[in-house]
């Protein structure tokens, strides 16, 4: 037998005990509760009180936003200080909350909100009366033009069920509505016009028409009640998508339902982000969930079979490890792509409940002064505005068919009965 092999002082077994015991290993990892998320998501602002209009003088919105100077007075104004607030606001007061809750809840049974759901029914019903142009295009129908006059000729009386009676407050409160329908010129649509329905509901609570209590149900009810019109509008008349880019890349033409969906699933049990491929949960959840709803009217509405290919921005979102990382993402967005681009932001329209900031071009007519260099401004569909010397003129954008409309004409010619695969997929 071979004799042992002496055991050296120096290797000594971990499991001996003594000064010469090895340490337990432990993770360099900071405890969950010392973390600071790396990317916060952008605070709420406090949302004042709805201002006292007491010989108050009305005035009719226009276009104040011409050039990058009047968009950066605009970034900084109160103005865009009170849109946020608003639309984050609206945002955090579903937090947890699905619709069929809002549905039962006191708030619904207000008749401020019955007026504004009866409101979009009468939009509807004018739908109904301008029907589409067999022009056998993709493109924008020319027959949106009669609705939105049909509409224009309604707001007086639709604004009298909200209670607005003063003609010069109802022709400033009912343009924001006007405009949240598209635009007749170009036949187009997009998250300018989402936002400017939200900001005929600001107008509205600025008038102290929408107590705050009301903010849930104007989120999960009212505003998925347009959303339904808008699809039947959008199908209607082909509307193309605003500018050759939509929402940058989300969405072809909403951007609200993302924002209002992720913070409804923050801290849900069982959605996940990534859930939104599951067919299933999109059948059984979208009904009280606007961000799987939107994902659903997506889905139906696309050529092309799969969100990688038709969306893929919605596709990469989905890989983020919980709702609230997306909601964080929305709200970023939103300030970046939506309020932080001139494209979107030379369309707003300030008035005296929406007041433009001091400084900004006093009207959509104003003549380019010696001190825009290397600035031009044009006319494109009747609204002047400017460019850069070196842009593509992404304001004016490049038109692109609606998606919808391809696939309905697809149908007309017995073709498009199932969504098409790519190959290698």
């Amino acid at each position: 037998m071979p004799s042992a092999l002496p055991v050296s002082k120096d290797r000594i077994p971990s499991t001996l005990p003594g000064p010469h015991r090895l340490p337990k290993l432990v993770p360099r990892r900071r405890p969950q509760t010392d973390r600071q998320p790396s990317n916060p998501a952008p605070p709420t602002p406090a949302l004042p009180t709805s201002p006292a209009l007491n010989g108050h003088s009305f005035s009719h919105p226009s276009r104040r936003i011409l050039s990058e100077h009047d968009h950066q007075l605009f970034l900084t104004s109160q103005t865009h200080d009170l849109i946020v607030s608003f639309v984050f606001t609206l945002s955090d007061s579903v937090r947890g909350t699905t619709v069929s809750e809002a549905v039962k809840s006191p708030a619904a049974q207000k008749p401020v909100v019955a007026a504004l759901l009866a409101v979009l029914d009468e939009a509807e019903k004018v739908l109904a009366r301008c029907p589409p142009l067999d022009t056998g295009s993709r493109f924008g129908n020319p027959a949106f033009r009669s609705f939105l006059e049909q509409v224009d000729e309604a707001l007086p009386s639709w604004h009298q069920k909200l209670g607005v009676t003063d003609p010069l407050a109802t022709e400033e409160v009912s343009t924001y509505l006007a405009q949240s329908f598209g635009n007749g010129t170009r036949i187009d649509y997009g998250s300018g016009h989402e936002l400017n329905f939200v900001l005929w509901l600001l107008t509205l609570r600025q008038m102290s028409l929408l107590p705050d209590s009301t903010f849930p149900v104007l989120s999960l009810l009212v505003f998925p009640r347009y959303l339904q019109l808008m699809r039947k509008i959008q199908s209607t008349y082909y509307l193309e998508p605003a500018g050759s880019h939509g929402v940058w890349g989300l969405d072809d033409y909403q951007f609200l339902p993302f924002l209002f969906g992720a913070s409804q699933l923050v801290d849900h049990e069982h959605i996940r982000p990534m859930s939104i491929h599951s067919p299933l949960i999109l059948e059984e959840c979208s009904k009280d969930y606007l961000y799987l709803d939107q994902i659903q009217w997506i889905n139906a509405s696309k050529t092309v079979q799969g969100l990688r290919w038709h969306s893929p921005m919605l596709d990469d979102i989905s890989a983020a490890k919980s709702w609230g990382k997306v909601e964080a993402g929305m709200r970023r967005m939103f300030l970046a792509e939506v309020l932080g681009k001139l494209p979107v932001a030379q369309h707003f329209l300030f008035g005296s409940l929406l007041p433009a900031a001091e400084g900004m071009s006093k009207d959509a007519e104003r003549k380019v002064g010696e001190d825009d260099v290397g600035e031009v401004e044009v006319t494109v569909d009747g609204m002047k505005h400017k460019h850069t010397a070196n842009s593509w003129g992404d304001c004016c954008g490049i038109k692109v068919p609606s998606a919808v409309g391809a696939r309905t004409e697809a149908r007309k010619h017995g073709e498009g009965g199932e969504l098409r695969r790519i190959p290698f997929d």
